[in-house]
């Protein structure tokens, strides 16, 4: 069984923070790619950008998110993902019609249960990352939400609580 764990949903849902909260109790943790490759770009004025070019962005983010797989491999314990290959190849299927996800029904395989955030738009902000809209990122989690059932992922959506009741719900749904 893997410990990989993608945490997903919608942009702006609380993942990032659940990430912090998670790694602070000691729990491996892998960084969003978008984020990383949205950094990257923006230093160096590159154009894989989601709001540029999406279809360079999705398939560096599948790169970067089977790269982010295979060192997780093997390591003690459980390793979170902030969201993950899927997430990339949902995008890339999306904007390119290519049926990307059915690639990865029984390769590159998570834990079985995916968890994602439902759009809070309480807590939905903008910055130099994430310069989508709220109905964007509502678009892209109802996306999300029929993708990985759609490859033998079961889903589980966070509840909108504060982040250590969302942590402490999450690891309630893990195997010790």
């Amino acid at each position: 069984m893997t410990r990989s764990v993608v945490i997903s949903g919608c942009s702006g849902g609380g993942k990032s923070t659940l990430l912090e909260e998670l790694a602070r109790r000691g729990h491996a943790t892998v960084e969003e790619p978008g984020r990383r490759i949205v950094k990257e770009e923006l230093a160096g004025n590159g154009a894989a950008l989601p709001w540029v070019d999406p279809v360079a962005f999705a398939r560096r983010a599948i790169a970067i998110a089977l790269e982010d797989q295979a060192r997780a491999e093997g390591q003690p314990g459980w390793t979170f993902f902030d969201r993950g290959l899927i997430d990339a190849a949902s995008a890339l299927q999306a904007s390119t019609g290519e049926p990307v996800l059915e690639t990865f029904r029984h390769r590159h395989r998570y834990y079985r249960t995916v968890f994602l955030t439902a759009p809070w738009p309480e807590i939905y902000v903008n910055d130099s990352e994430r310069q989508h809209g709220f109905e964007e990122a509502v678009a892209e989690y109802e996306r999300l939400t029929a993708a990985y059932p759609e490859i033998g992922y079961d889903v589980v959506i966070l509840p909108k609580t504060d982040v250590a009741a969302r942590a402490d719900f999450l690891l309630s749904r893990l195997p010790e």
